[in-house]
């Protein structure tokens, strides 16, 4: 089979990497796309991933319509070259091109379609098949729609497809021993993003202010950030970030994604955005299983005071494994999920529609976690 990934972000490195490698070994024919974008093609080289550039991405509005058009066209022309017939992504490109060529899309979607209007008006209709976690459950329009229980991060950090490296802490410059947090913080450039805000600089000084009384402080980001931020900038490579993050205190910032990393690892997360409340699967993982919690940019008093209570239990990490324990043993192994879904393609798809408890085959039962 002929199947093309689409990369339009950063994390889809993560989400799409082991599915990647197992359909390859299977012996599929695999292309992989990627926007012009430095740190996803840095990852895709690090995971000796080869790629195809699609073009660059844009801030603006204008700029981000005539770049689809772009995108849209070159993937086309690949398509009809290769003769894929099922493009994987989270992208409204794998969606435009499935309806003007042979090629089958499934677009993988976790945020709701409050969040999201435009992927929702001109990405869902277009796409044959959307695949989205449960939590989403009477919030997608788009009719079809496979759910399954999990998140985008189980498909790279479900137990059965991520080992913690104990030597990347002390590659970082963090001796064994003493803890650390993780700090995070967003461009909101992307399409969902406008209006969106987060944490201020004086925000970020408060918290960095409060957390050194507790131990180190590692700042990763995807801006520059200023110059009282400087001493305190990752200095370990991408891929191990995960790493890092599993063997952190806790995890704090603005950023959606690595709070899920975080929560589904057992790692505390506090979150603070204006998107606080209104995305489906970390309001799972804060309502049902307590591992993350969220506040907007004007309740950060509230932040502050929840970090104070967590570093005050003294079992603070073995409590979060705990409720990790029971997320996992309600989730499945995405990939798995996945590389049957799309190897299966579309009778997969009405086995599921037929019986949704096949899903259980991808579940916990057998993994030691």
């Amino acid at each position: 089979m002929r199947i093309l990934i689409d990369i339009g972000h950063p994390a889809h490195v993560h989400l799409f990497r082991h599915f990647y490698n197992e359909m390859k070994q299977r012996g599929h024919d695999m292309s992989v796309t990627v926007k012009e974008i430095a740190s996803a093609r840095q990852l895709l080289d690090l995971y000796n991933i080869p790629f195809i550039t699609l073009g660059f991405k844009s801030d603006s509005l204008l700029k981000k319509a005539f770049n689809q058009l772009i995108y849209d066209l070159r993937m086309l022309r690949l398509v009809q070259r290769s003769g894929t017939e099922i493009g994987i992504g989270s992208s409204l490109t794998i969606a435009h091109v499935s309806r003007m060529s042979r090629m089958k899309s499934v677009m993988l979607d976790d945020d709701d379609d409050a969040v999201e209007p435009l992927i929702t008006s001109v990405g869902h209709p277009f796409t044959d098949l959307v695949v989205s976690p449960d939590s989403l459950q009477g919030r997608r329009k788009k009719k079809g729609t496979i759910f399954y229980p999990g998140y985008h991060e189980l498909a790279y950090l479900h137990p059965r497809r991520f080992t913690p490296d104990a030597s990347v802490p002390e590659e970082a410059g963090l001796p064994e021993g003493e803890p650390y947090f993780v700090l995070r913080f967003n461009a909101f450039k992307a399409h969902h993003d406008r209006g969106a805000k987060g944490l201020s600089d004086e925000q970020k000084l408060q918290l960095v202010t409060l957390l050194k009384s507790y131990g180190r402080v590692v700042i990763t980001t995807e801006k520059e950030t200023a110059p009282e931020f400087a001493g305190y900038r990752l200095s370990v490579s991408p891929e191990k970030i995960h790493s890092l993050l599993w063997y952190s205190t806790m995890y704090i910032g603005d950023s959606q994604t690595m709070a899920s990393e975080a929560a589904v690892l057992g790692v505390p997360s506090l979150r603070c955005n204006s998107f606080a409340g209104l995305l489906s699967s970390l309001e799972e993982e804060e309502k049902r299983y307590g591992l993350t919690y969220a506040f907007t940019p004007d309740d950060f008093e509230r932040l502050l005071e929840k970090v104070k209570e967590l570093l005050a239990k003294p079992d603070l990490r073995a409590e979060w494994q705990s409720r990790r324990k029971a997320m996992l043993a309600d989730k499945i192994d995405v990939t798995a999920f996945l590389v049957w879904l799309v190897e299966g393609y579309p009778e997969s798809v009405r086995m599921i529609r037929n019986d949704n408890d096949y899903l259980d085959r991808f579940g916990a039962s057998a993994v030691k976690v």
